[in-house]
């Protein structure tokens, strides 16, 4: 039988419902945050040893593209990625949504996710064993540099705070490397507690970073929703225009996501990364980036699904997965006893062609059902008062968190993290280059520790970081990256000083002049220190394990002093009078809550701590003391919604929720 011909028995009924289900039940779980794709098919997986292979196959795929972009609504709603994935489209997404285009932010990414979905199964179908020989080209140094790559997009998003952004970055890094060393099996940075030991989970991480800050600033504004300029729902033949009309960015994004998903480790994050960077190096006004520009919401989705088909090329090919749901779901192949490996396209080529075409078709029913989503979830989330809206994303950051290892100390940590991310934004360094930092310093650190040792050992080694033909073309592309953004924010100043406007009196305006600024002064120095206690840590270290410390350490002291000398060079600012932040009582009282929360559940258990705190938070957002009738109404719709996540997490995942000391 041709290709062609299995596309007729991935169209079976049986196998259509598989894949529409697994689309929904991926969506679903996608865009809850913490519930990433990994843990979707993971859960899954055992249901499907009763199917046949191919059948099998497709529900797993249809769940595991569903969840990949079911990531970007809460990305974009609530600016909380829903899966690491979804990183990039906080950038623009949440921008739009707060100005009151999100329903035209989830058109795009549902259209640049299908579009970027396609491309990539189509690579799988048709490109599969030459391009896995790409896979193998890559070595240690090629990781190291494409990691460099992934951060020179800390440019773009610093654009005028640069430094503050590489410091940012240097953070992340050094959270990357809390627990045993990637290379070397140091234990590092733990403070001797034992929590650390596994080192600091990504997604708890990201949930923290960008979610409660939000939430933190959701409950300071009076306003009674979420977006209350929002009018009408989803806009979709406009987004199709804008998509259509931007094909360029979105057939080049889906292609980067497609070879980056061939690239073992790599996995969506990386590439939404890479494809924002592109998408904004190459626009014609890059300074709209991060401020709600639909074309970074393209750029993001359409290349983190062409991940998708992109990662199953080396599984399927040579048996390297490229991400953990493509490790699970070759688990269930060898369990169904298919051979993975070169002749798996002969000797099970229906099993694999059949798996293949019920991706495309999974991928192509993504566009009913994430439009039908989206339409209902963003219709109702922006009618949500916040009084309700607020600690429901509350718990949904905290079961998030929890969830991805039953481990209340993920929680604690994730509040942690998400309390200190809103003071250092406050003061300038925003969490996206923390997150990058993050996300990239596990493949940043082994493939510059193996590189260090190659080259050490063979003498050769500044050959080996930068001899490579592989490596000079990343870095290439890194340094346009990197200088782009600098060029053409002096190209417009240099354009706007040409053209000063005119006051009345006839002289010019003067351009605002920086002025000093002390806190940015005192959080660089303590940044010095801390980098003082990253190199003093490694000093007992092994070689391998100590190497990328130290030059993490040194970078960090080296960019904070740049950053006292910057500021202590601008005249010192006029003494303003203090203005009162109406919002300042309420964000402290959230802020402890949370903290309560977390730290309280293992004594006192998961639901009754769960509601304790939802009343509490209902309380802080409110501003309209409404009759005690709709307090009631308010109170028993958060019973019901603690408890139902209750039930969902127990039952349904079968994880084991805090039952508490005192039960």
């Amino acid at each position: 039988m041709d290709i062609l011909g299995y596309l007729l028995d991935a169209m079976t009924p049986f196998n259509l419902m598989l894949a529409l289900v697994g689309v929904i039940l991926g969506t679903i779980i996608g865009a809850l945050p913490g519930l990433s794709a990994t843990m979707a098919v993971a859960v899954l997986v055992p249901f499907t040893f009763t199917m046949d292979p191919a059948g099998g196959l497709i529900a797993l795929g249809a769940i595991y593209t569903g969840a990949i972009y079911g990531g970007a609504y809460a990305a974009i709603l609530v600016n909380t990625p829903g899966t690491p994935s979804a990183i990039a489209t906080t950038f623009d997404g949440f921008p739009m949504a707060k100005r009151g285009d999100g329903g035209l932010a989830i058109s795009l990414a549902t259209l640049a996710s299908v579009a970027g979905g396609i491309v990539g199964a189509l690579a799988l179908l048709m490109l599969a064993p030459p391009l896995a020989r790409v896979a193998l080209a890559f070595g240690p140094t090629e990781y190291f540099w494409l990691a460099m790559f992934g951060l020179t997009l800390i440019a773009a998003l610093s654009v005028g705070n640069t430094v503050k952004g590489l410091i940012g970055a240097c953070i992340g890094l050094f959270l990357s490397m809390v627990g045993v060393a990637v290379v070397g099996g140091d234990v590092r940075y733990t403070m001797d507690m034992q929590r650390f030991l596994a080192g600091v989970d990504l997604t708890s991480a990201i949930i923290g970073l960008y979610c409660v800050p939000v939430i933190l600033d959701l409950v300071a504004s009076p306003d009674p929703h979420l977006s209350p300029s929002a009018t009408g729902g989803l806009r979709v033949m406009e987004g199709a225009r804008h998509a259509l009309s931007r094909w360029g960015n979105l057939l080049r994004s889906s292609v980067i996501g497609t070879v980056i998903g061939i690239l073992p480790g790599a996995g969506g994050s990386i590439a939404g990364l890479v494809s924002y960077s592109e998408a904004r190096r190459t626009a014609k006004r890059p300074e709209t980036f991060g401020k709600g520009n639909p074309d970074g919401v393209i750029a993001t989705e359409a290349a983190n699904n062409a991940t998708v088909g992109g990662g199953f090329i080396p599984t399927l090919v040579l048996g390297i997965p490229g991400t953990p749901p493509d490790a699970i779901i070759m688990g269930a192949l060898l369990v169904q006893g298919i051979k993975i490996g070169p002749t798996l396209f002969t000797t099970d080529g229906n099993v694999v062609y059949t798996f293949i075409w019920g991706l495309l078709i999974a991928t192509l029913l993504m566009l009913p059902v994430g439009l039908l989503i989206g339409r209902y979830a963003y219709g109702f989330i922006i009618k949500v008062p916040k009084t309700l809206l607020a600690p429901t994303v509350a718990l949904l950051t905290i079961i998030g968190a929890f969830a991805i290892h039953s481990n209340v100390a993920d929680a604690q940590l994730m509040v942690g993290l998400g309390v200190i991310a809103w003071v250092l934004n406050r003061y300038g360094f925003q969490p996206s280059p923390i997150v990058l930092g993050l996300v990239l310093g596990s493949i940043a650190e082994q493939g510059f520790v193996q590189t260090y040792l190659i080259g050490n050992a063979t003498g050769r080694l500044p050959e080996m970081f930068f001899s490579r033909p592989i490596s000079i073309g990343i870095i290439i592309a890194a340094l346009v990256t990197l200088l782009f953004p600098i060029w053409a924010d002096w190209k417009a100043k240099r354009r706007a000083q040409m053209s000063e406007p005119v006051a009345d009196e006839g002289t010019t305006i003067a351009p605002e002049i920086k002025t000093r600024d002390l806190p940015s002064i005192g959080f660089a120095v303590a940044f010095i220190a801390l980098g003082a206690v990253i190199w003093t840590g490694a000093s007992g270290m092994s070689m391998l394990g100590s190497v990328f410390p130290k030059t993490i350490g040194a970078a960090l002291a080296v960019f904070s002093g740049l950053l006292v000398i910057q500021h202590l060079r601008r005249p010192a600012a006029e003494p303003k009078p203090r203005q009162r932040d109406a919002g300042a009582i309420r964000r402290i009282a959230l802020g402890a809550v949370m903290l309560a929360w977390v730290f309280v559940m293992p004594l006192v258990g998961f639901l009754v701590t769960s509601f304790a705190a939802f009343a509490a938070i209902m309380l802080i957002a409110d501003y309209d003391r409404p009759p005690l009738r709709r307090w009631l109404i308010w109170g028993l719709t958060g019973l019901l919604i603690c408890s139902g996540f209750w039930w969902l997490m127990a039952n349904v995942l079968l994880l084991r929720m805090p039952a508490g000391l005192l039960f």
